[in-house]
């Protein structure tokens, strides 16, 4: 029997940041109430993506915001907002007109509408519906990739793996 080295995997290798993510956020998740462990999911996504936000939405089957998580805001943003978005605006879109949306301009998108006040400023917008046994029940969403680039469509593939991981947990935890 041949024996092949492991490849040692550098800690900036994206693969190898979102597996340990992913084993952070099962590992935790037991121990965690639902929003505690969708929170790993939205500070995951951003990492990953290279985000400046993330935001995880739970929604009931009249599509009311039921749990609602942010990454990367500050503490005085946070402060700030009284209400989580009501998800009429792109992420209500996003959630009666398909599985993702990726919008390169909100400024200009005849959707931008819904923000609470005091709502941090955004430009671009990538999200992915949350599914849980054939019923939309969630949005995972990020903002403003770094540098002011686009989402890619690796990023969107990021957010398809995640929203799939938190319907697990919305499954299990919530419902």
């Amino acid at each position: 029997m041949i024996r092949t080295p492991l490849r040692r995997r550098s800690l900036r290798d994206p693969q190898y940041r979102a597996l340990q993510g992913l084993a952070r956020i099962a590992v935790n998740e037991a121990s965690q109430r639902p929003l505690d462990a969708l929170q790993g999911v939205a500070d995951l996504a951003r990492e990953l993506t290279d985000a400046r936000h993330a935001a995880l939405a739970v929604v009931d089957g009249e599509d009311n915001i039921e749990g609602f998580v942010a990454s990367g805001l500050t503490a005085e943003q946070e402060r700030k907002l009284k209400s989580a978005p009501l998800g009429h605006g792109p992420l209500g879109s996003m959630r009666k007109d398909g599985f993702s949306v990726r919008i390169d301009d909100l400024e200009a998108h005849n959707a931008s509408f819904g923000f609470p006040p005091k709502h941090p400023a955004m430009k671009t917008l990538l999200g992915r519906q949350i599914w849980v046994a054939g019923a939309l029940r969630g949005a995972l969403y990020v903002t403003d990739r770094s540098g002011g680039h686009p989402f890619r469509d690796e990023d969107d593939e990021t957010l398809v793996i995640l929203a799939g991981h938190a319907g697990r947990i919305i499954a299990r935890r919530w419902y």
